[in-house]
């Protein structure tokens, strides 16, 4: 069942929330083995949040928008009674989250109801979650191959049918790079939109929080559900929410939608670049745009994620650096060693930055860009070569994601499925300026409509 067939289904008293529950229950229990995404199943307090939906409905009270709905959450998400892992080992001997995250919080007020805690890349650097403690995340379309990261697990579950719905975190491409390769729906809400506390922080100044989800609707649906200001959360910018579900209908007539050539071509595939055209072509985007300095966006987005990264560990990189994953330690030690001047230099390149992106929103609500430059690799991948350049793995996963959050526009990633990528899915970011995710939601509910993205079996 997708999200709007569950929801209806459970407001219809057609099932109960406590067999839409069993029934992800079941599924992970099934497809766990093949596919490890989950860290943490957290059956028990399902099981008493679906039946204080089922309650609710046969005292006759009404539902709320996301009563029976089954997720799941990255384990950088504070669980109360969980030990927040982030991925890594060292925070395995920590006590457990005394209570929720505030997303988590918001979820469980509008009806959700958790399955568990979702495997990822420790401490959220890096772009495949080939995770060294937890085990490796696979493509549940090719299990030889990434889901992607950091929010792995995440992507994962949602493609495997195993939650309808899951969170993830964004600082680099983290929610995008596996919604491209799971072939899910993800959204990186504008910086500052939701709040982040009870979450693990990677990069304080581009980390970003939101949902992977099998429909549009299902983003949206969770999107409002978390809305909200956070008196407490000094990074949550937002004062009001700004309900995102009630434009979907809107369609995409009078947009304003580009193409980005320039670096998102280059630095995209054969595949990327179809699917990107096919978006652009079904959106009736006409011309092809340049967005100003991405390859220095992505550098300075490189050296501000190395000095916050390292300096928010140096210290167990000095008492327990054998405890960090070897794909993560030596990127967090050669961040600690930064000179300083760095990273000011690139927190004041970024505000010049964001004012050139921004101005490119005069002419244009949407634009295009690939996801990621090539389909999922197998795990264990080392190299890929993109347009007769060979890169490194890991980091390359996200040479089209680094330039759009270090300016801290909104995002949806939306699945397609390019004819000449084998068989596996390649996502599509469809971009518009800070504060107007409504935009981003109505193009890719156009192109769900349309049949060019979509989750398949």
């Amino acid at each position: 069942m997708t999200t709007m067939e569950m929801l209806q289904a459970v407001a219809t008293g057609e099932r109960s929330a406590r067999e839409v529950c069993e029934q992800a229950l079941t599924t992970v229990a099934a497809t766990e083995p093949r596919i490890n995404a989950f860290t943490d199943i957290t059956a028990a307090r399902a099981r008493a949040e679906a039946d204080a939906v089922d309650a609710r409905r046969a005292r006759g009270e009404p539902l709320p928008p996301l009563a029976g709905l089954p997720y799941a959450v990255k384990n950088l998400f504070d669980v109360q009674g969980l030990t927040t892992l982030a991925g890594s080992k060292i925070n395995q001997g920590q006590p457990a989250a005394a209570q929720d995250a505030v997303l988590v919080q918001r979820l469980q007020a509008a009806g959700a109801v958790l399955i568990g805690a979702l495997n990822m890349d420790e401490y959220a650097y890096g772009f495949t979650t080939e995770n060294t403690h937890h085990g490796a995340t696979r493509n549940p379309h090719d299990p030889t191959r990434i889901a992607g990261g950091s929010s792995g697990g995440s992507g994962a579950a949602v493609a495997a049918r195993q939650v309808p719905l899951a969170l993830g975190s964004d600082t680099n491409g983290s929610i995008r790079v596996p919604a491209s390769l799971c072939g899910v729906w993800g959204l990186k809400p504008t910086f500052g939109r939701l709040s982040r506390r009870g979450s693990y922080p990677f990069v304080h100044s581009l980390d970003h929080l939101g949902p992977l989800a099998d429909s549009v609707e299902g983003l949206a649906l969770a999107y409002d559900a978390m809305q909200g200001p956070d008196d407490l959360d000094p990074g949550c910018q937002a004062t009001r929410v700004q309900a995102a579900t009630p434009a979907l209908a809107q369609g995409v007539a009078g947009l304003r939608i580009g193409l980005l050539g320039g670096y998102f071509s280059a630095h995209a595939g054969p595949a990327a670049r179809a699917a990107a055209a096919l978006a652009a072509h079904t959106l009736g985007a006409q011309d092809e745009v340049d967005w100003p300095d991405a390859a220095l966006g992505r550098a300075a987005a490189f050296i501000l994620t190395a000095s916050e990264g390292g300096s928010l560990h140096l210290d167990n990189l000095r008492r327990r650096p054998q405890d960090f994953e070897p794909l993560s330690v030596d990127r967090f030690l050669s961040g600690a060693l930064q000179p300083a001047d760095w990273t000011l230099r690139a927190q004041r390149f970024r505000r010049g930055y964001r004012d050139r992106v921004n101005a490119l929103f005069q002419d244009w609500d949407v634009l295009i860009a690939p996801a990621t430059p090539i389909g999922a690799p197998a795990v264990g991948t080392e190299w890929i070569e993109v347009n007769g350049t060979t890169h490194p793995c890991r980091p390359a996963m996200g040479l089209l994601t680094q330039p759009i959050s270090f300016a801290g526009c909104p995002v949806v990633a939306a699945p397609l499925w390019p004819a000449d990528n084998g068989g596996l899915p390649l996502g599509v970011q469809l971009i518009a300026a800070p504060w107007h995710e409504h935009l981003c939601l109505r193009a890719a509910r156009a192109l769900q409509e349309a049949g060019v993205a979509r989750l398949e079996p």
